[in-house]
């Protein structure tokens, strides 16, 4: 069997090019192989017309679905708004010690906040988010480190404000549960 690998899965995203830095972040974050992933997700199954989201646990029930045998994780990028029932958006959703992970880069954007576009700006949220998503597939919580990438953000300066690292606790979690 070849090693396990974290598979970064694009869905839907006006710029494919977005995800070419998590490649080798994540690799070096999680100490994995990274690799793209190929598979086609339906979308409009997962749309609320009343909230104009896209429900994220139906996204990740189907990213999930007839994994590749080698996949130690699988992380979705989504370039639409996602939410749950009980929030009004989220930037990300995973499973506790599992297999899944989603991130959205719909409200990462500035320009979803009026402002002009920072690539920059955007790059690194995006690194936040997608390894926060994939540390609580390792079995994180939000963490109360204020700078840990695992610190819950609730609104966009909340992401802009913590690290893209975890704190010594959370690395040591990582590190346990590595394959």
């Amino acid at each position: 069997m070849n090693s396990p690998k974290l598979y970064i899965l694009p869905i839907e995203l006006t710029d494919i090019t977005v995800i070419d830095p998590l490649f080798a972040i994540l690799a070096y974050t999680f100490k994995i192989g990274t690799d793209v992933y190929r598979k086609s997700i339906e979308l409009d199954s997962t749309y609320n017309s009343q909230r104009n989201q896209y429900y994220s646990t139906d996204i990740l029930a189907q990213i999930i679905k007839d994994p590749p045998p080698d996949a130690f994780r699988i992380l979705g990028i989504v370039g639409v708004d996602i939410f749950i029932p009980v929030l009004t958006y989220l930037y990300g959703e995973a499973q506790l010690k599992g297999l899944g992970a989603l991130t959205s880069t719909y409200r990462l954007y500035d320009e979803f906040y009026g402002k002009k576009a920072n690539p920059e700006l955007f790059r690194e949220r995006l690194i936040k988010e997608a390894i926060h998503e994939v540390g609580h597939t390792y079995g994180l919580p939000h963490c109360t480190v204020p700078r840990c990438v695992m610190n819950s953000a609730t609104y966009i300066d909340d992401v802009d404000e913590k690290s893209a690292g975890f704190c010594n606790s959370c690395a040591s979690v990582i590190k346990a549960n590595s394959p």
